[in-house]
């Protein structure tokens, strides 16, 4: 099937469909690591963006059945389903991949009735998008009707995403972690509880004070969309600081943290989507290579009293990461738990677990 990519700009590109066979709204981001898609495409960060992969071929590895771990948790993917409202890339792969990854990209996004569409100069788009900014655009397939542009900038998102209801993990006798969840990549859960911690999951939007007072420490989760949209979560979040409960957020967590603490957040200009990024801590000065997913980030004017930027980007120098002078309170931008991605800062884990054990005590 014939389809189009159209964008705000007015730009339009012309290729073959794949996958679903429905046109698709949303807002067009790029990603550039080399591996990694089926992990990315389940992100819920992705939720109502347009995926679109520099690396030529996408889809050479197939992607993997549906297996999951000891606590019941999906193997291979960040959540139950893809969460992406399309994908473009030079090449969809269609061959045979790895032995274990027996599904193809094409058949598995039809399953999943999400469009992609092929054909397309991904690497002179990303260029576009670095100079004039991530954009709404719809993947248009021939014969289907077409959808408006989408705002991604009007919507609360991580209410389409997260947890309808609480939910535990792990067991009766590890350490009580809360993670608010503004929708987790599953990776997050499983790396608190190979740590040893048991998790309860619970939706943002849900009354878990009770459950935050009853936790060693409280995770906030990563998500999409604009955090200065949830003011609700950030009320919750700046009660929370006042309890001096041990807090870490990550990636839109971050966001929120930083909220309720008093920064302020903006949009970047396209945002940081890879798994290649360099993360400097800015006491130590070394450097991290990090994975990474988000449009937004923390503003480092008008720190607020008591509070310290913690990581910075070496390439932008933009924001990485806060904690707290001397209360148990520290996000970072990036992802530690990965998939995909390096495993450099997941030791970030063991402190901020560490921290918990020893302020519960």
């Amino acid at each position: 099937m014939r389809a189009k990519l159209v964008l705000a700009d007015g730009v339009v590109v012309r290729g073959r469909a794949f996958g679903a066979a429905e046109s698709a709204a949303g807002e067009l981001v790029f990603n550039t690591s080399m591996v990694g898609y089926p992990e990315a495409m389940t992100d819920p960060s992705y939720c109502k963006q347009i995926l679109m992969f520099t690396y030529p071929m996408i889809g050479n590895y197939g992607l993997p059945p549906r297996r999951r771990d000891r606590w019941g948790l999906p193997l291979g993917y960040e959540s139950e389903r893809c969460r992406v409202a399309g994908v473009v890339v030079q090449e969809a792969w269609s061959g045979p991949g790895h032995p274990e990854c027996p599904l193809t990209l094409e058949s598995w996004l039809a399953e999943q009735g999400v469009v992609g569409i092929e054909g397309v100069d991904t690497r002179a788009l990303t260029q576009r998008l670095r100079a004039r900014g991530t954009m709404p655009a719809k993947i248009v397939v021939e014969g289907r009707p077409e959808p408006d542009l989408f705002d991604p900038m009007k919507e609360i998102l991580a209410r389409e995403v997260c947890a309808e209801e609480t939910r535990t993990y792990g067991d009766e006798g590890g350490l009580p972690v809360l993670l608010v969840d503004c929708g987790v990549k599953v990776s997050m859960i499983r790396a608190l509880l190979e740590r040893g911690a048991r998790v309860t999951v619970a939706p943002y939007h849900a009354d878990w004070a009770s459950l935050a007072a009853g936790s060693a420490a409280v995770v906030l989760s990563n998500g999409p969309g604009d955090p200065a949209l949830l003011d609700d979560l950030v009320g919750k979040v700046s009660a929370l600081l006042d309890a001096d409960k041990p807090v870490f957020g990550i990636c839109l967590g971050n966001q929120i943290l930083a909220l309720a603490a008093g920064f302020e957040t903006y949009k970047l200009p396209y945002g940081h989507r890879a798994s290649n990024q360099p993360a400097v801590d800015v006491e130590t000065g070394r450097c991290y290579i990090t994975s990474q997913n988000h449009g937004y980030a923390v503003s480092a004017d008008d720190v607020p009293e008591g509070w310290r930027v913690w990581f910075t980007n070496a390439n932008d120098s933009t924001v990485e990461g806060v904690r707290h002078l001397e209360r148990p309170f520290r996000g970072v931008q990036f992802h530690p738990e990965a998939n995909p991605g390096p495993t450099d800062t997941g030791f970030l884990f063991d402190e901020f677990l560490e921290v918990a054990r020893g302020w519960r005590s």
